[in-house]
């Protein structure tokens, strides 16, 4: 295992004191491991918090800040957070009108976060709502979750309710807005290796040099099929077909087009994808008006890349494009 760490125990801890260091619009917690904006609560405003295991960076702590979270959770790597650290954050985030949890469907961040809800309101009274991210197409239940797994959306709608918090609203209208972000939204991935967590040593699964892993889940979870290694064009139809089949993209004010590399895929290749997903969706009528590039969500050092489109209307659309200024995001400002 070659990796640029101490030890695989302080991989997580090592990791927040550099972000606390390089970013100073931000705030660590380092005892909870949890990242908040450097700027207290404004009054009134809806709190969100997201997180989940460490290993996907960006997704959680990258996206805190103006527009996005006011604070994320890190779980050890591909371990949910404790309710601790998620009380905590909701406890501090609160400002006075109520909080939002970000939970990707992953059984021990959906329970985790349900009881950490639980404890604040009885702790604090303090009004929690969680929206729960559901949008892989590849399998209706895993090894983590019952129901489809929370994937590349999550990136979509914590930009998107964030920015609906940002303008004040109540914390049923930013929940209503989240619960419509992750409706309109399906996603997909394919794995060209796997990867090697820290704390294991070894990859986590077998995937022969000529084989690709259709529908992997961000921790290395199986997807539908194993095939053999095919060209761009080849695996953007293997991802996309199934998102289009499983709902209706034409119409509407067009989509957020969103080709996420999953940690160990160069930018090149994650372009040559983009352009074979938007071949395909031109030719299948689906009209693309903004589109996202990058590792985003990802799983470590695992090659390979996610297909995520989101059905747009005009106010998902305005408040995608608000402005945001997060360490891994940011536009506008």
């Amino acid at each position: 295992m070659k990796k640029l760490i101490n030890t695989p125990e302080t991989v997580v801890s090592d990791a927040l004191l550099g972000i606390a260091a390089a970013h100073q619009d931000l705030r660590v917690d380092h005892q909870n491991k949890i990242i908040y904006r450097a700027a207290a609560p404004r009054p009134g405003k809806v709190g969100l918090i997201s997180g989940g295991g460490s290993g996907h960076e960006p997704l959680h702590g990258g996206f805190v800040g103006l527009g996005m979270l006011d604070a994320a959770c890190a779980g050890e790597v591909f371990t949910s957070p404790v309710p601790d650290q998620m009380l905590e954050a909701t406890k501090v985030v609160d400002a006075g009108a109520g909080v939002l949890h970000v939970v990707k469907n992953y059984t021990g961040d959906v329970l985790n976060f349900e009881m950490a809800a639980e404890l604040a309101a009885a702790e604090t009274g303090v009004e929690v709502v969680a929206v729960v991210t559901d949008d892989d197409v590849a399998v209706q239940d895993s090894l983590f979750t019952a129901g489809r797994r929370g994937v590349g959306v999550t990136v979509l709608l914590e930009k998107i309710a964030g920015a609906a918090a940002e303008e004040g609203r109540s914390l049923t209208e930013v929940a209503d807005v989240a619960r419509r972000v992750n409706a309109n939204g399906r996603s997909m991935g394919v794995a060209l290796t796997s990867c090697t967590v820290p704390a294991a040593g070894r990859p986590t699964f077998d995937l022969p040099d000529d084989e690709i892993e259709v529908g992997v889940g961000i921790h290395g979870e199986p997807g539908r099929r194993r095939l053999p290694l095919a060209p761009a064009a080849d695996i953007a139809a293997l991802l996309v077909e199934p998102i289009l089949a499983d709902l209706d993209f034409t119409g509407g004010d067009g989509v957020v087009a969103f080709v996420n590399g999953l940690g160990g895929t160069p930018l090149i290749e994650l372009y040559v994808m983009y352009h074979e997903v938007a071949r395909i969706l031109a030719a299948s009528g689906i009209t693309v008006v903004r589109s996202l590039v990058g590792p985003y969500i990802t799983s470590l050092e695992m090659a390979g890349a996610s297909v995520t489109l989101l059905k747009l209307d005009d106010e998902l659309l305005r408040l995608w494009d608000a402005p945001v200024s997060t360490p891994g995001l940011r536009w506008g400002v």
